[in-house]
């Protein structure tokens, strides 16, 4: 084979270099383009959703709700030492309630309150009428529930007397309340509260120290 032969042949075996056209450079670089621009809207939404993602954190860490706290201070049953006590039986307490929100107020539209002993209701009635309460601020509620608002019998108050004579009368003092929250102008919807405070009074009839303003759990229904 000759020299030129071989020279012919190894042209031929070189791969033949395609130019592309005008049209193909266009159509990278629009896709180009259009990659970029999407890759530009892409972030500036993600900015956009993170930024008010951090905004709605911080207004809901600062105007997130908190229950209202409840304490009693006060809790007497008069006349506890008497064997017939039950015939004119009184039982008088005293709650505060306390607002712990920074910008949030409490409309109460009811409240009522009831006492228990040993699980058996033994009076009940309405404490105050609707109110609203501002925020950071702390309201009272006391009542005295009376002959009208007691079911006592002898049975009964000799039961008192029989855990006086140990010591320690316990009661359960129950708390119900319709409340809605108030930020500014809006209004949340009703939410029916309730609150459950043990409360222990002693041989005087008045409440044992250690009784005296606990913090009284607090739920919703």
């Amino acid at each position: 084979m000759s020299s030129s032969d071989i020279r012919h042949t190894k042209h031929d075996s070189q791969p033949v270099k395609r130019q592309h056209t005008a049209r193909y450079y266009a159509e990278r670089v629009r896709e180009s383009c259009t990659a970029r621009v999407t890759k530009i809207l892409c972030a500036i939404f993600l900015c956009v959703i993170l930024v008010v993602g951090i905004v709605f954190f911080i207004l809901w860490l600062s105007l997130r709700p908190h229950r209202p706290r409840f304490h009693v201070v006060g809790f007497t049953v008069p006349g506890l030492a008497q064997s017939t006590g039950f015939e004119n039986a009184e039982i008088t307490f005293n709650v505060t309630v306390r607002n712990s929100n920074q910008h949030i107020g409490i409309y109460y539209d009811s409240m009522a309150g009831s006492v228990f002993y040993r699980d058996q209701r033994i009076g009940s009635a309405p404490l105050m009428d609707p109110f609203f309460q501002d925020p950071k601020t702390t309201t009272v509620v006391d009542r005295t529930f009376g002959a009208a608002t007691l079911t006592l019998n002898s049975k009964r108050w000799e039961e008192f007397r029989n855990d006086r004579q140990k010591g320690t009368v316990v009661f359960r003092l129950d708390i119900t309340s319709v409340i809605r929250f108030k930020v500014s102008t809006w209004r949340s919807k009703h939410h029916r509260m309730h609150v459950n405070c043990d409360v222990a009074v002693g041989q005087d009839g008045k409440i044992l120290p250690a009784w005296k303003n606990k913090r009284c759990p607090v739920y919703f229904s």
